[in-house]
């Protein structure tokens, strides 16, 4: 068997959690009963790499199949890479018609139009989620499984999310799922995050967003009548702002929030810098576990203004991560990112 083939196993092996792997296995179902039992997975993963290549020389299987085994582990663990979300403008009058079958057959046949050398392999989540994994060459080089990308794709729906996709093939794959899903052009949406399901429910809209214009805000601690009521009436009005701003229930985990400053230098003692021609440019990143909750919670509480500025909302109202703020608008205006 091709060495390639080796190391790929070898490298899905080792990134694959020993706690995880029988379940892993067990989805592959390549695997028999009698070879299941004699493989053990309690031992060192260089032995048990050892005698998982024994069975894949034992039955010949060729590379299709250790990518089947990667498409699972990667699918039930999303959360390896960064993920960037794009939508699908101007569809065609049929747009809505594209079903599977026919975008595995269009997508596949116009990516190898304008790839020699590529493997594409689709797979099909119960969530109606669309897995692609693209193994990229060129005219000269065979496709480098160890470095694919992989793009989900909701059909139906204009949302595409990738991860691991270099400048060079962004656009061979923008225009091979333009022509496949018959829209007019794919945009970057200016949302990226490592959990796909929170990057994708930020997106399309699918977490609790009922903002109650009331809400409960009980003060434990004794103090004058006159002075709690002021109190629990500031209180409950930040927590109903706050509630506005971002939404209510669990939210979206998203990491981080860009905002890319382009304004005019304003200081009449620096002259210098006001009269530059060029704008003062500079780069904000928010950072948080859950920035979303996190800037929620800060408004709530009072250790940020509120009503919440529109260069914070626009995180959840918008769902973008990335904005270019400029001085002919103030408020969160978006751009497309620049590309690497």
């Amino acid at each position: 068997m091709d060495e390639s083939v080796k190391t790929l196993l070898q490298r899905l092996v080792r990134r694959i959690p020993s706690q995880m792997l029988k379940t892993t296995l067990d989805k592959w179902g390549r695997l028999t009963a009698e070879q299941q039992q004699a493989l053990d997975l309690t031992q060192p993963k260089w032995t048990l790499m050892e005698n998982l290549w024994a069975i894949c020389e034992e039955n010949e299987w060729t590379l299709k199949r250790i990518t089947e085994l990667e498409m699972i582990y990667i699918i039930d663990n999303p959360d390896q890479g960064m993920w960037y979300a794009y939508q699908l403008l101007d569809p065609e009058d049929d747009a809505h018609c594209v079903e599977l079958t026919q975008f595995k057959e269009l997508f596949k046949y116009h990516l190898r139009e304008l790839v020699r050398h590529v493997s594409v392999k689709i797979k099909k989540h119960t969530d109606e989620a669309v897995w692609i994994r693209i193994a990229w060459g060129d005219s000269f080089s065979r496709p480098n499984h160890l470095k694919p990308t992989y793009v989900v794709h909701y059909l139906q729906t204009p949302y595409v999310f990738v991860t691991s996709l270099t400048s060079k093939h962004r656009p061979l794959l923008s225009q091979a799922l333009v022509l496949s899903t018959r829209y007019q052009t794919l945009k970057d949406a200016n949302l990226s995050g490592r959990k796909l399901t929170a990057i994708r429910d930020l997106l399309m809209r699918q977490y609790q967003q009922v903002f109650p214009t009331k809400c409960p805000s009980p003060l434990a601690e004794k103090t004058h009548p006159a002075l709690k009521k002021e109190q629990a009436g500031n209180a409950a009005n930040r927590r109903r702002m706050a509630t506005e701003a971002f939404g209510d229930g669990t939210l979206p985990q998203i990491q981080t929030a860009v905002y890319k400053l382009e304004t005019r230098f304003k200081d009449p003692t620096n002259r210098t810098m006001s009269d530059r021609e060029e704008p003062f440019r500079c780069v904000v990143k928010f950072s948080s576990n859950n920035l979303l909750e996190s800037l929620r919670d800060c408004a709530s509480s009072g250790f940020a203004s509120t009503p919440v500025t529109p260069l914070l909302s626009s995180i959840s109202l918008k769902g973008k991560n990335y904005f270019v703020v400029t001085d002919n608008d103030p408020g969160a205006s978006s751009q497309t990112r620049p590309q690497n």
